[in-house]
């Protein structure tokens, strides 16, 4: 067949017609085989003059073992090729870049021992740089994961059975962090400007969307005693030191400051409101910039001024 290896009875066929003086161009025609098929093959063994078939057959057979065993063939066009190109696709809107989707979608359908940079080169028809840089970008997600191939230098790629769990936690990851500094943003921004509504906005979302993925990770006391805290500094209406805190609620300080981790760590606890620590140390509330428009605001601040500092309208 035009493209595979060459088979005994063709070498025999390639030493007679040799004998008889025929071309490297006639002979590849009588084969159906490309010229420089023919040209590599007598040159490689003994060349015009020396080449025999037997020897050829056991010089490829010797190149063949110390090469190791054949590569993994690529799939025939079908089902599975229409399905890796379809279904990268669909990793590519997501977000994925377009090599690394066809890269992964390629590992999915992958038996278990996974495949070479080789392979993936010609099962996705790319340049070996472009496996290379896409490997290296799929790794930093946790998604794949390689091993090397017994008694060589060369490794294999392929999927793990905890791919899923590592990337979800990795995505959650990404998520937290984008929720921090997106509250340390409008912090920046300060209190009252579109920009820090904007951002809390955004900070809520990622926030909400890390809890959802992987839990608060907080305990039930933990989120009481930071729902407390919370009552109590917005009681209080001015900052308070942990001391203070722990004495005026009855409780440890390492409960105070636990309840104080864990409104940093899932800020939606203290919705509608931000813990904020002062130059002093001492904690205070801020109401999120997101939740009041500013017209809201300043009709509350025109109603606040009416009132007397112990709450009672004034008679004056």
């Amino acid at each position: 067949m035009p493209g595979g290896r060459l088979t005994h009875d063709e070498r025999r066929s390639i030493a007679a017609w040799l004998a008889e003086g025929s071309g490297y161009a006639e002979i590849a025609r009588r084969l159906g085989r490309p010229t420089s098929t023919v040209s590599r093959e007598v040159a490689r063994n003994g060349g015009p003059c020396g080449y025999t078939a037997d020897r050829a057959q056991r010089a490829t057979g010797a190149r063949a073992r110390r090469r190791g065993p054949a590569p993994v063939p690529e799939p025939a066009a079908g089902p599975v090729r229409e399905f890796v190109e379809g279904f990268a696709a669909l990793l590519a809107g997501t977000g994925l870049p377009r090599m690394a989707a066809r890269v992964f979608a390629c590992l999915l359908t992958a038996d278990a021992t996974g495949l070479t940079a080789a392979e993936l080169v010609r099962r996705l028809r790319v340049s070996p740089a472009s496996v290379s840089k896409t490997i290296g970008y799929l790794e930093t997600m946790e998604l794949v994961t390689r091993e090397p191939v017994p008694g060589g230098r060369r490794e294999r790629y392929l999927i793990g059975d905890d791919a899923w769990t590592r990337a979800w936690r990795t995505d959650t990851r990404v998520h937290d962090e984008v929720a921090t500094a997106a509250r340390r943003g409008a912090e920046i921004m300060g209190h009252g400007t579109p920009a820090a509504a904007r951002l809390t906005q955004m900070s809520r979302f990622f926030g909400q969307v890390s809890a959802a993925m992987n839990g608060s990770g907080i305990s039930e006391r933990a989120t009481a005693d930071a729902l407390t805290l919370v009552a109590a500094l917005a009681h209080a209406a001015r900052p308070l030191t942990v001391p203070e805190l722990a004495a005026a609620l009855d409780l440890p300080v390492d409960r105070v400051a636990g309840a104080i981790e864990a409104i940093e760590r899932r800020p939606l606890i203290a919705d509608p409101f931000a813990l904020r620590r002062t130059e002093t140390g001492a904690y205070a509330l801020t109401p999120l910039p997101d939740r009041l428009s500013a017209a809201q605001q300043a009709a509350l601040d025109a109603l606040a001024s009416e009132k007397s500092p112990q709450g009672l309208e004034s008679d004056r």
